[in-house]
């Protein structure tokens, strides 16, 4: 990525980036409360582990190729293989609370981009998961492709962190130190999930799908499923 952005690409790549944006990503947690309530997530290292092996696991082999393709599909105009791509992504949600997040996430991203003055009069793609939608304003909001997957994983890498801090809890700082650590290795996943062929892409996690199954029927919690 171009070490220097414009000013109006780097304040579009910080919008979509932003815990403003008003699609609900600070609902979810993706299994993390339950992993913390069954005991496997007691401290800073154990957070850190944690959402390195969901960054090493199905975001570096699934996730990130499928959106860096997304992308590519959307910036060269080729619908029908972003819908397929949309619904394969939807396809791998192992849960119900996965699944119901990216469509919610998805569905607020569209009514969004509906009222914004760069999006004119255009309509918005058949698309319905989140990813897709995050790809389809990254191209229309004029940032390279590397730029869009920075922004779709740091969002994803902050909203983990936030509800790890909440959760544990963890302290700021604490939180700060566990970014550090990982702010390398995304830069590893964003330059090599390109590169991953179709064929090695895995979405499957078991751990992931366990706790994230667990949390539908918590009793007692703070983010929704």
């Amino acid at each position: 990525m171009d070490s220097i952005l414009r000013p109006e690409v780097l304040m579009q790549l910080l919008r979509l980036a932003s815990p403003a944006l008003p699609v609900g990503g600070f609902s979810y947690s993706q299994g993390l409360e339950w992993a913390v309530e069954a005991g496997w997530i007691k401290t800073e290292a154990d957070t850190a582990g944690w959402i390195a092996d969901l960054l090493h696991g199905p975001i570096a082999q699934f996730d990130a190729p499928l959106l860096a393709r997304l992308y590519d599909a959307l910036a060269n105009g080729d619908t029908g293989q972003a819908i397929e791509l949309d619904q394969r992504f939807l396809a791998s949600r192992e849960t119900r609370e996965l699944r119901d997040e990216t469509l919610q996430m998805g569905y607020s991203m569209a009514q969004l981009l509906h009222k914004l003055p760069e999006w004119g009069d255009a309509s918005v793609l058949p698309l319905h998961t989140w990813p897709a939608r995050y790809m389809e304003a990254a191209v229309r909001l004029g940032l390279a492709r590397d730029a869009a997957l920075t922004s779709y994983l740091f969002t994803w890498l902050e909203s983990q962190l936030a509800a790890a801090i909440k959760l544990v809890p963890l302290g700021q700082t604490a939180g700060q130190r566990v970014l550090s650590q990982l702010i390398a290795q995304m830069v590893v996943v964003i330059e090599t999930a390109p590169l991953l062929p179709e064929s090695e892409w895995v979405s499957s996690f078991p751990a992931l799908a366990i706790a994230s199954s667990q949390h539908e029927s918590q009793y007692c919690r703070l983010f929704r499923s």
